[in-house]
């Protein structure tokens, strides 16, 4: 009996050792913006060669190939395929910037990045708050606004920063106003002029190249930042919740994205969404956001995506992501929030990692406004994944009882879900 218990102690420990050493072997960020760049896009069939597909699709199947994520080193490839996925029916192009069209300068704490191309200069500016001290401090990015309470930065000194989103496109792009009382359009503003070919686009790919043009420019600083270029978050809530998550799937180095009430757009899975009331469904978002073609599979064409938005949060697989949701909002489809983030889990998951990812659906509260409830579970993601302290809980899949008796294993065949 003492024999078979040693065994068992001693086959714990290994197992144990084994997923220790997994998890060290995963990179917590990356020094670059797209890792998988190098990678060719995949095939991209139109609505009437798309195949029907009623569940989520398998975030592990390669497209047009028999082949699987096996190992972690597969997954760069299949989320490039993704990534390309997501622009080429979504959101369009985000383009990649070299260094050198780029400048960038620091005054008065004031961060000040200069794009030029084809003649045409974009400037974004950003005012960085730092905590008393000499740095390098970690840095939360604030997706137009931060929500969080300001506390959780201050009190552990962490800087902060908001990317105001207006410098690259306006909130309303379809027929909203510039100076003179003059209308614009889509195609009429700040990234247009460098990126006329680009006119197609949604937001969403305008205001994550204009995060990821904000850390180009604290590269370009340097140490002068006194920033913690390893420990860069962002945040943001209802469409700038979107923003947050969007930004952080499309740039490889921040490494902590806390998307707080993306709804439709962002964490929501269109194909759950669909079936739902009255909710941000893929046919009643706002247009200018997302490319014009996106609505070619609304309604009956959902179903013939080939990827869905459990894949958009799995781009931030290896990094840390955690979805905050609030289920008194009808129109957020929380409900397709849960599935999605289920489902998205289980990348992080395969590879033994799954404290990287967390989601909180708690009703009772404001939309924007985080409950004394949830202090708990944004707190951890930041000491763990800002800060380093490796024993903050991040084991965190909390919904209210609204959701509790939802179906999810119907949604995500291709996996085995161990809890509700």
């Amino acid at each position: 009996m003492m024999r078979m218990k040693s065994i068992l102690v001693a086959a714990a420990v290994l197992a144990a050792a084994s997923v220790t050493a997994k998890k060290s072997s995963v990179p917590l960020v990356y020094d670059q913006e797209f890792t998988g760049a190098k990678y060719a896009a995949p095939a991209f069939p139109s609505v009437s060669d798309a195949k029907n597909l009623e569940t989520l699709p398998n975030p592990f199947e390669f497209e047009n190939s028999k082949k699987q994520v096996k190992k972690f080193k597969d997954w760069e490839k299949r989320r490039a395929e993704i990534v390309r996925e997501l622009q080429h029916y979504e959101i369009g192009e985000k383009p990649m910037v070299d260094k050198k069209d780029i400048e960038a300068s620091l005054e008065n704490n004031t961060l000040t990045v200069k794009v030029t191309r084809n003649g045409e200069t974009l400037t974004i500016s950003a005012q960085i708050t730092y905590p008393e001290g000499d740095g390098p401090f970690p840095l939360m990015i604030g997706a137009s606004n931060n929500s969080l309470p300001r506390q959780f930065f201050s009190e552990r000194k962490i800087a902060t920063m908001n990317f105001r989103e207006s410098q690259v496109n306006s909130y309303s792009q379809m027929g909203g106003f510039g100076g003179g009382g003059q209308k614009k359009d889509r195609g009429d503003y700040e990234f247009d002029r460098l990126y006329p070919e680009l006119v197609d686009n949604g937001a969403y790919s305008m205001w994550t190249w204009g995060v990821s043009r904000l850390i180009d420019g604290l590269e370009i600083v340097g140490a002068a930042s006194k920033i913690d270029m390893k420990h860069i978050g962002i945040t943001g809530c209802s469409y700038a919740g979107k923003m947050a998550l969007w930004s952080g799937a499309m740039d490889e180095r921040i490494a902590l994205t806390i998307a707080q009430e993306p709804g439709g757009g962002g964490a929501a899975a269109w194909r759950v969404s669909q079936t739902l009331g009255k909710v941000e469904n893929l046919g009643a978002t706002d247009e200018h956001w997302f490319m014009k073609s996106m609505w070619d599979w609304k309604e009956e064409n959902v179903s013939k995506l080939p990827y869905d938005h459990h894949e958009l949060c799995a781009l931030v697989c290896p990094r840390a992501l955690l979805v905050l949701g609030n289920t008194d909002y009808e129109w957020l489809a929380d409900e397709a929030g849960y599935v999605s983030c289920v489902a998205a889990r289980e990348v992080w998951k395969k590879f033994g990692i799954e404290d990287r990812m967390g989601f909180s659906i708690q009703g009772g509260h404001g939309h924007c406004q985080l409950p004394q409830s949830q202090y708990p579970e944004v707190e951890a993601f930041i000491d763990k994944f800002l800060l380093g302290k490796e024993d903050a809980n991040t084991i965190i899949m909390h919904v209210d009882k609204t959701l509790e008796d939802k179906e999810v294993q119907k949604w995500i065949p291709w996996a085995q879900v161990d809890f509700k």
